[in-house]
Formats: C-alpha cells, structure tokens, sequence
C-alpha cells in the first residue's frame, strides 16, 4: 500500500487508545486517516467488538467503507460494510455508518453490544448528528460501557475543547499533506455586478489553461453548478461532471473515479470537502462560498443562506489538491481578504432546526448532556413547543409514546407525525417534502409535485428526474411501515405536519398570509394559489418578517375542523383598537392564530371593558384637566416631605392604572370618553381621610376671597399663585397667606387681564394702586375704582346706575 503521512503517528495513536481507551486525532487533509485509521486499529487488536466509523455524508459513507474493503482485497458486506438510510451492507468488523445512525443504535441499546469503538470522522464539521452522537456516546461510557473506545478525527478542528469534552482525551496530530499545495489569489476583487457563476466559470478556464491534471470546483449549490457548466468554454479533452448530494450514486461515482482520457473537471458542492479521494485531481477552484440552513425560532422556519466559507473550510478545500500529488488551489478572493474569512464554520447546533434533538433528548430522559457547543435555549424552546402541538411530548415536556414511535421513524418530527397519523397514503408526500422541489419553475401549489411524482403531470416547469425517482423509492420504504391508511386529503395530511403553518388570507388585494403560528407569509401574486381563503404552507424562504410561500396545498374549513376540531375554539376578547380608538370586544371562533369566524360581544364584562381601555390610555395618555393637575401639583408638593403620599407623576399614574383607575372605567370605552372624562375624583381616592385633612391643611387647593368665593390656588411655579378681578380684594388690607406663606397675586381688569402681579398687596394699594387706577377709570368706568381700596367693599359688580 502507497505509504501516507498518517502512517507515521498511528503507533502512538494506538498506544493511546490502548492506554486511555479515547484520543483526538488530528490530520490535515489527504493525510489518510479515513482509510488507515480503522484499519490500524482492526490490525492492533484493540477490540473484540465492531468498530463504527461515522461520516458527514452518504457518498462519503459509502467510498469510504469502498476504499476500506479494497485496502484488505475484499469487497463490501465483508470484513468491512456499511449502513445508511435505504441502503446497506453489513460488515462484520468494521461498519461505515451515516451519523444519524449512531444515534438509533445508542437509543434503542445504550450499552451498544458488540461494538468495540466508535469513530467520528471529519468531527469538525459539526454536524448536529455528530455533536448528539458523540454526547451520547459519552454518556454511555461513563454509565455503561467504561471499556466503549471512542476517537475523533478531524483535519481543521480546534483539538483542545474537545479532548477536554472526552475526559482530558489524549491529542494525537500528524504533521503534514500528501503533497505540497499552491495557493493562487485573485489580484483585485470580482467586480460588483458580476454573478458568481460568471467568475468562477472564468477562474476554471484560466486554472486549466495554466495547470495539468483534474480540477475540482466548490461552489454552494446544484443551481449554482448547473449555471457555471452552461457558461463554461473547454478544450475537447475535458470532461465537466457535476457532484452533489441529490445526484443519483451512479452519476456521484462517474464524478469520483479517474478518467480513461483527457481531463476531468468535477464542479461539487461541499460534499467533496472531506472523506471523499476524487482520482485525478490536482488543482482545485475555490468559489469562497457555502450554503447553510439558519432556522429562526420566532418563525420556525429555516431557510438556506450563502455565506463566504471559513477559512478552516478553505483549508480543507484547497488540501483536496493534494491527495494525489502537488497541486495548485485558486482561490475567487483576494490575498487581503482572506484574514477576513471567519475562523471556523457555525456548528449546526448554534443555527439548525432542533425539533429532532429535542425528541431524541426526551427519549433519553435528559437534556444534561456533554455537548461541545450546547443547543440555544430559544430554538430548543421553539422544538419543544412544536413537539408539544405533535403530541410527541407532554405538557411537561416527557416522550409520550407517539414520540418514542416518531423518533424511531427516519424522518423530520413533523412528517414523521403525519405518516403515523395519516398511514401508508401519506408516504409519497412525506418522501417529496423530505426532498427537494422535484418540480423547478412551476407554481407553488404542492399537488403539482404529487402528481409530477406519480408521472401525471404535463404542466409548466422542468421536473428533476433525479429528485422524482429518489422520492418515489423513498415513498415506497416508508409506505412499507406505515398503517393502514386514514382517507384523509393531502392537504389534511399536510396540515399534522405543519399545525402551525396553515395560513388564512388577509383583507386586501395582494395574497399575504397569516398563519397559525402567528407569522406572516405571501404568495406570488400571479400564483394559481394566490385567491384561495386557506392554504396549508410547507415550505417558504423562511424570512422572519413575511415569508414567501414556495410551496403550499389549498385547504377547505370543513378539512381544517376534521384535522383540528379539537383545537378549535370560541374565545371572547376585550382589546383596544388604535385604529378605531376605541374597546372593540369580539367573540371569535379561532385555530392558533386564525379567525375563522368573527362576532360582537354585546354582553362583555365591564371589568374586562375596562381593562381593555387601560391599554387605549397608555397609548392616548393621562390628559389630566386644569383641576385634575392641580390636585396632582399638591400631593406631589408634599410628597417632597413625606413620601407615604402616593407618587402621581406620570410614570407612576401610567404603572398603576390598574390600581387607581380601573375601578372608576365603567362608562368610558373611547378615546372620546377619555377626553371627557373627570380624572380629578380617582386622584382623590388615592389618598385616605388623614392624608386629604393634611394636604388640605398644609397646601390647601383653594383661597378664600373677602366675597367668600374659592379661588384655586396654582402650585406650579416658583410661589403658590391665584388670580382674581382687582374689585375683589378691595377692603383687603393684609397680604393673602396659605399655609403661613405669601401668595403671588395677579389682579386682573374687569375683562379679565392682568393688571398688577403682586407679593404685598398693601404695598400695591399705597403705591402703584393710583397709577392703576388712573388708568382703568378710563377704560372701565362703570365698574368702581375708590381712591381708598381699602376703604371700600369688595364686589364683582359694576356700579349702579344713577
């Protein structure tokens, strides 16, 4: 066997999995640690038990178990097998398995019988599968099997956290490629403007200008793959083959073998980053970018984003050109922007949709487990919820029995649901929304696609023949499993799966959605969809403000109440409407976040009536009258020396409506009602008998006048202030006093204005008093004005006529 780098370090990797029965391997790409690892260990004895390899991906699954069988001269379902969804050979030593695998092992046996150790190949990828596998398998270890070896692999990851996570696991690393790569940047930025196919068809032209050998492209995504062939122009001698995850494994294996001539020019997805050795390849084009699925728990809905890659991703790309000899790797950025590139990809933990984690937690009976990167509380939250609405847990977030039978089913949570509940008829759609849109191009409606997969279908849009027939052999094996079927509509079928996206129509002309969750969403207003009252929505670009439906089955009201009769109900509702300003309450027949019937609630509570408008005057503000905030001006005046006095400002008021305001509501349901509202009566009642006799006494609301009228007092500037007509204060010989302090008096003429601002009222009779006087006489002359105001009576009428 051709000598690899990884050779040199598997003595000590044994030694150690020998001593401490765990390690971290470290080996940069094309070291040969797939395919050597399992192997050594199988030669050094280590372990009478199985070893189980896990990988990423299935075509990694199954080359590496190929390569495995080859390295001992035997063919697979020997020594060496492997398992997956769909497809397996059983090996009787060695066992190359897809990640999810390792997980329905441990739950069904946690103590694992029969296998010796397990492999967890290209850890760094994070995978959501690879971080719940690994907890799981350490759990096990230290509960049940303290002799279970376990060792993970990986060529870029950060070694130290996770040998810390494996009980301080030895760390063993092996230095250096298979050959040396050179790394080619772009001199300048790609021009804005320019579509990312485009340049990168143009940097595989100049690539294979300048290079021997194969090439192998990265860009983010099939259409991506698809776009960047058609604008390709080769030499005759090379072949272009697309290699990504949806291509059926023939077409995968044309990609990955060597060419019987010429040269070959694989354009892959990320799936050719690891565990994969493509004949042939000695350079490789590096389009910077990955595509990666964010799930929004305030949706629930994740949707797919490209991202520039890691630079640990571009390591392990660019390595690919080294497997088999020296390579060259261009890369579509700048030398400068490379430091830019963050460090390591997201793990999947920290950005996937967690409903499966969660249900295989509840399997186990705990959420405590030793995860490298624990799960976000919100999106594991937002999982349990939905698992809840599934019936898969109870309301105090146990596994209920329909749950352990969800989790044995290889599906996502939701179809996994609906295939229980719905039986056999529900496989074919099961099988399409757990594939891609086999339908490209055509409207959103979903019953296109199921009839595209029965072969019914002549409509618009291209059908992926490729996706067709994975779903229909997928339909098939699930359909062997499932009950007996229950007659219920597609749309119905749909609807267990997604209780929580069955959208109602808004009012208006365009098709926006709301949806029982309580997120928005929009169709394409030329879709056929576009007029129908209820849809039951599958799937969407998962925008958390108003997503776009990509697909969607029209539901009747009659099939959403034999679905969820048992979730529908009438519900009574007092709230304020900022629109109408005013209570509106309603009696509304409503599904989660829908109204499928709407009426008055003549007859609603006063108290609830009430409340309801508390919530107008939060928005509408206090609007206290003249009297109203005088009153407020005197509490809080002493309040400044004793604070048992309640706090009226207006935080305090706006805090404790309920409290001061609620009980005097009764009639006020508007915000015109508000205005005219008399908020001075709840002030008062806010204080008791002892504390209204002390403000009363200590800053009193009201001046007498020597006629015995009350005059309010004003407390809002520097001194306490009245104002009153001149006429009234005749015969008034002191300074007026509240509460032993001088009031600021402001005389006003017999129209009202003011004459004379004062603080000594004796002062103004024996002074200005005459210039006043003098003037006013003119202006007013059948009202009095004596040369001796304090003489005379004090009056507010007008002279009699003689």
């Amino acid at each position: 066997m051709q000598r690899l780098p990884i050779d040199d370090c598997l003595p000590e990797l044994i030694a150690a999995l020998r001593a401490e029965g765990r390690a971290v391997l470290q080996a940069p790409p094309g070291a040969g640690k797939t395919t050597r690892v399992p192997l050594a260990m199988l030669e050094a004895g280590l372990t009478k038990g199985r070893i189980v390899m896990l990988e990423p991906r299935r075509l990694a699954t199954r080359a590496a178990a190929e390569r495995l069988a080859e390295g001992l001269g035997e063919r697979p379902g020997e020594t060496v097998g492997y398992r997956m969804r769909g497809a397996n050979a059983p090996g009787k030593r060695i066992e190359v398995v897809t990640e999810g695998i390792l997980t329905r092992m441990i739950q069904s046996d946690p103590d694992l019988p029969g296998i010796g150790a397990v492999i967890f190949d290209e850890f760094h990828e994070r995978s959501l599968n690879a971080d719940l596998g690994l907890a799981l398998a350490l759990e096990a270890r230290a509960a049940l099997r303290p002799d279970l070896m376990l060792l993970a692999m990986s060529a870029t990851l950060d070694a130290g956290p996770v040998a810390d996570l494996m009980d301080n696991a030895p760390v063993i690393t092996s230095e250096g490629r298979s050959y040396p790569v050179e790394t080619r940047f772009l001199d300048a930025p790609v021009a804005k403007g320019i579509r990312l196919e485009t340049a990168t068809a143009r940097l595989i032209e100049k690539a294979t200008s300048e290079t021997e050998g194969g090439v192998l492209v990265f860009l983010p995504g099939e259409g991506e793959i698809r776009r960047t062939a058609a604008q390709l122009s080769m030499p005759g001698d090379c072949q272009v083959r697309p290699l990504y995850g949806a291509l059926p494994f023939a077409k995968q294996r044309a990609a990955i073998a060597p060419t019987v001539s010429g040269r070959k020019v694989v354009l892959a997805t990320s799936i050719a980053e690891t565990s994969l050795t493509i004949e042939d390849i000695r350079v490789v084009v590096d389009a910077g970018r990955a595509r990666r699925a964010r799930f929004d728990p305030g949706s629930g809905m994740s949707r797919l984003v490209t991202e520039p890659v890691s630079r640990a991703e571009a390591t392990q790309r660019a390595g690919r050109a080294g497997r088999v000899a020296e390579g060259v790797c261009y890369k579509l950025w700048t030398k400068g922007a490379d430091g830019a590139l963050p460090a390591f990809a997201p793990p999947e933990i920290e950005a996937a949709d967690l409903a499966g984690l969660a249900l295989e937690l509840a399997v186990w009976g705990s959420a405590d487990l030793p995860f490298l990167t624990p799960p976000p509380e919100a999106a594991l939250d937002e999982a349990k919820a939905l698992l809840r609405s599934l019936g898969a847990l109870d309301s105090e977030d146990r596994v209920t029995p329909h749950g352990r039978e969800l989790a044995r089913t290889p599906l996502h949570p939701r179809l996994a649901h609906m295939l229980q509940v719905a039986g056999k008829d529900a496989a074919p759609l099961a099988a399409l929304l757990a594939e891609r849109d086999i339908l490209r191009g055509a409207p959103a409606d979903l019953s296109l696609r199921l009839a595209a997969l029965k072969g019914r279908y002549d409509g618009p849009g291209e059908v992926n023949l490729p996706a067709r027939d994975r779903a229909r052999a997928e339909a098939k094996r699930l359909a062997k499993g499932a009950a007996q079927a229950t007659q219920l509509s597609p749309a119905q079928m749909a609807a267990l799966a997604y209780p929580d996206r069955v959208g109602m129509r808004r009012a208006g002309d365009a098709p926006r959605y709301v949806l029982s969750g309580g997120k928005g969403a929009v169709l394409d207003t030329e879709d056929p969809l576009a007029g129908q009252r209820l849809l039951v929505v599958t799937d969407t670009d998962g925008n958390p403000r108003e997503a776009r439906i990509r697909a969607a089955l029209p539901l009747t009201e009659a099939e959403l109440r034999e679905v969820y009769g048992d979730r529908i109900a009438w519900q009574e509702s007092c709230s304020w409407s900022r629109r109408d300003g005013r209570v509106q309450t309603r009696r509304q027949e409503v599904y989660g976040a829908l109204v499928l019937d709407d009426r008055r609630w003549p007859d609603a509570p006063p108290e609830a009536v009430a409340r309801a408008m508390l919530e107008g005057i939060r928005e509408l503000g206090l609007h206290l009258s003249p009297a109203a905030e005088r009153f407020r001006t005197r509490v809080m005046l002493l309040r400044a020396q004793d604070d048992s006095l309640p706090d009226m400002s207006d935080a305090a008021l706006l805090a404790g409506l309920d409290n001061w305001l609620l009980p005097h509501l009764a009639d006020v349901r508007s915000a015109g009602d508000w205005k005219a509202f008399d908020k001075l009566p709840a002030l008062q009642a806010m204080l008791d008998w002892p504390q209204r006799s002390r403000l009363d006494s200590e800053v009193p609301g009201h001046f007498t006048t020597p006629l015995g009228r009350k005059v309010p007092i004003d407390y809002s500037g520097a001194a306490p202030e009245i104002s009153l007509r001149l006429q009234e204060m005749f015969g008034q010989t002191t300074h007026p006093q509240v509460a032993g302090r001088p009031l600021r008096v402001t005389l006003l003429s017999p129209a009202g204005r003011p004459v004379q601002t004062t603080m000594d009222l004796p002062g103004f009779w024996a002074s200005s008093y005459a210039d006043v006087r003098k003037d006013m006489r003119g202006r007013y002359p059948k009202h009095p004005w004596p040369e001796d105001p304090t003489q005379a009576d004090p009056t507010l009428r007008a002279k009699r006529k003689r």
